[in-house]
């Protein structure tokens, strides 16, 4: 009999929706660097339209502050971020470290004075949490590889009473590295994520040949990441599209 798969799940877009979150944090973030921003209290509209091209928890704060910048235009953003967001990062003397830091803080101390508000700003997808507790009748493990902090991201699985096999933040190295690491325990690895380019990438990484890559149709897509995934060409081979029913169906029968 074939050993059950290891599942491996982003946490962001892909288990969370935590877009309501995203702003209020790196909004919070932004201003503790620069007092003189003008951001709004909700999240605007460019802050969706960003957030399929964020990475790293540093870029979100980063581009919180450029959305309170006169004439920036996140639609040419989104089009040539690999280009903006480096000059964006220059051009106000920032360093990622000390972003991700002033986040991390405004998290921390969130969780520690107002946790309850904290946690609602946070959402599972529909039906997410007891899919996540049925996969172990199907005997397989699952296990959470996410950019945003451990911690963070044990919180909220623990105020759903989920208990991943296990966590790794964005203090634990890359995705593919963590992958790499996950591949001596010798069992299929299932990788489940709503970064088209984070799956090119780890389909590209020596010694994941084998991971299967599964981009979930539900998360933070950006415009054409599902081109090409439900035909049989060579894109369809090698990353394989999620929707939400065949999530919910028995892994026996996942594409």
């Amino acid at each position: 009999m074939a050993a059950a798969p290891l599942l491996v799940f982003d946490f962001d877009g892909v288990l969370m929706d935590g877009m309501a979150e995203y702003w209020w944090s790196a909004r919070h973030a932004a201003l503790r660097l620069d007092a003189a921003l003008i951001l709004p209290e909700l999240a605007p509209p460019g802050f969706s339209l960003l957030r399929p091209r964020i990475h790293k928890g540093w870029e979100m704060v980063l581009m919180a502050a450029e959305l309170g910048r006169p004439g920036f235009d996140p639609v040419a953003a989104a089009a040539d971020y690999d280009r903006v967001m480096p000059a964006a990062l220059a051009a106000r003397d920032w360093r990622p470290d000390q972003l991700q830091e002033a986040l991390e803080v405004v998290r921390r101390t969130a969780i520690a004075e107002e946790p309850e508000a904290w946690l609602a700003l946070h959402r599972f997808y529909p039906g997410v949490p007891d899919r996540l507790r049925a996969l172990a009748a199907e005997g397989a493990d699952w296990a959470v590889l996410t950019t945003k902090g451990g911690a963070f991201a044990a919180r909220l699985l623990a105020a759903a009473g989920l208990s991943p096999w296990a966590l790794y933040g964005h203090e634990r190295g890359s995705k593919p590295d963590v992958l790499l690491q996950l591949r001596t325990e010798g069992r299929p690895l299932w990788f489940v994520e709503d970064r088209r380019p984070t799956l090119e990438l780890v389909r590209a990484t020596p010694g994941l040949e084998q991971v299967r890559c599964y981009l979930a149709s539900w998360g933070y897509l950006a415009p054409g990441d599902g081109e090409g995934l439900d035909g049989d060409g060579l894109a369809a081979e090698r990353i394989r599209w999620l929707t939400p029913t065949a999530f919910a169906a028995p892994l026996a029968s996942w594409p």
